[in-house]
């Protein structure tokens, strides 16, 4: 592809001579021989300033905002971001690959695991990478579509009114999942309202002849179903207790180790599955995600093995060996009221001695105090022993908890109270989020276990 060939699409001038590409590439220090640079511009950053620096690492050309007197070739545009979109549009509809994209406040980075497992033992699948799943990552990993790829699960997360919109605008999927919608990040979006809105945006991009497919357990169905209006949609749930689910699940258990086992319901059949992933919530999301991979061609032998072969994402519920051979559940990726409750659960339903380590929940609003609170009253309602806090709002957590709760002033204080509690019948849930810094204490705990 040259750049007289993408310039018509994206609005842009051609400043000095064409060329082609090979890779699009919005960071220079991973750009390679004859790349295309996108100068992307962001809140700390301006990749217009860094055309030098793309024309010494190889690039071929650049597409700017603002014209460099860098000789390199340069296609000026009145906005990168939107020829990020563009380009990655372009690349999308360039491919026969089947497109599912998702987005939920919880839930939606082990589902998009899920779909992908199970959708690669039916033929080559894309899935977004990490937690790339912004309208910078978005379009970065539909650039990676190839010939090969028959199917491309695409995660859309968003902090604001709009992003999911620019995102679907450039996948253009075949099928969108939304997981549920819950106090999550709900300072960019003003309320729960807002985030029910804006999780709708992935259906208002759907094309009509597109598949919806929604939570029937979900508050705001009936949002989500307006907006679907007369496109297909397909319902999931976990016990189908509205008696209106297509895919449910039914004789649901765990073992010893928390890992989870049920009958999937389809209308393809039924279907026994064994997973590595812990808690009944993990049984949902199974649900949701042998949904999607079955209604984009999967076989129920493809959910079997792909769901059977997965382990849990790294700071998701992550069961784990630590010091003195205690059983420690990582869970530190990020936090909310929801993901608290579940991950409680799963705390509560396993033997030995159990301690809930805690940091604090950001992105509250006006509702932090409230929720913090909650976290301590429901942890002591769930049979928790112990409960070890940090943070500013967590000491509300562990007044909550009452008695055997405990707060402390830095990260490492509370490090030293946990080694000292380990032994083989110990079992600490460690969770907070990202900001709290919780995997601290994992480490901390993991490293003297590996030493």
């Amino acid at each position: 592809m040259s750049l007289l060939q993408i310039a018509e699409q994206l609005d842009g001038e051609l400043i000095g001579e064409d060329v082609a590409f090979a890779n699009i590439s919005t960071d220079t220090r991973a750009l390679t021989t004859d790349d295309l640079y996108l100068a992307l511009i962001g809140k700390n950053f301006d990749g217009n300033n860094f055309i030098a620096e793309a024309k010494t690492k190889g690039a071929a050309a650049a597409i700017v905002s603002r014209v460099s007197e860098v000789d390199l070739p340069q296609l000026k545009v009145p906005d990168s971001h939107i020829a990020l979109g563009r380009l990655a549009n372009l690349n999308r509809n360039r491919s026969s690959a089947k497109v599912i994209a998702l987005t939920g406040s919880q839930g939606k980075t082990t589902v998009k695991e899920m779909i992908g497992s199970i959708l690669d033992n039916r033929a080559d699948t894309l899935i977004t990478k990490a937690n790339l799943n912004n309208t910078i990552g978005v379009p970065l990993t539909l650039l990676q579509i190839e010939k090969n790829h028959q199917f491309a699960v695409i995660e859309m997360g968003a902090d604001k009114a709009g992003e999911i919109a620019f995102s679907v605008s450039a996948a253009e999927p075949d099928i969108v999942l939304i997981t549920n919608a819950a106090a999550a990040h709900i300072e960019g979006f003003g309320s729960l309202a807002g985030i029910v809105s804006a999780k709708g945006e992935i259906i208002e991009g759907l094309n009509e002849a597109g598949l919806v497919l929604l939570n029937a357990d979900e508050a705001h169905l009936d949002d989500w179903l307006e907006l679907a209006h007369e496109r297909r949609t397909v319902l999931f749930s976990l016990k189908n207790e509205t008696e209106n689910s297509n895919y449910f699940a039914s004789k649901v258990s765990s073992n010893s180790s928390g890992e989870m086992s049920f009958t999937l319901n389809s209308p393809a059949g039924t279907c026994e599955i064994s997973m590595q992933f812990l808690g009944t919530h993990n049984v949902l999301n199974a649900v949701a995600a042998s949904a999607a991979a079955l209604e984009a061609g999967a076989s129920l032998q493809n959910v079997a093995v792909g769901l059977a072969d997965l382990k849990s994402v790294s700071g998701r519920l992550s069961p784990e060996n630590a010091q003195n051979n205690c059983l420690l559940i990582n869970d530190t990726y990020n936090a909310s009221p929801n993901s608290f409750r579940a991950a409680i659960d799963v705390l509560s339903s396993l033997p030995g001695h159990k301690i809930l380590v805690a940091g604090d929940m950001k992105e509250l609003g006006e509702e932090a105090e409230t929720f913090h609170k909650w976290v301590g009253e429901y942890a002591k309602r769930a049979g928790v022993n112990e409960l070890l806090a940090v943070g500013e709002k967590s000491l509300l957590t562990a007044n909550a908890f009452g008695s055997n709760g405990r707060h402390f002033s830095s990260l490492q204080d509370l490090v030293t109270v946990c080694k000292s509690l380990t032994n083989a019948e110990t079992v600490f849930l460690i969770k907070g989020s990202r900001g709290a810094r919780m995997e601290f204490v994992v480490n901390e705990l993991i490293s003297d276990e590996e030493s």
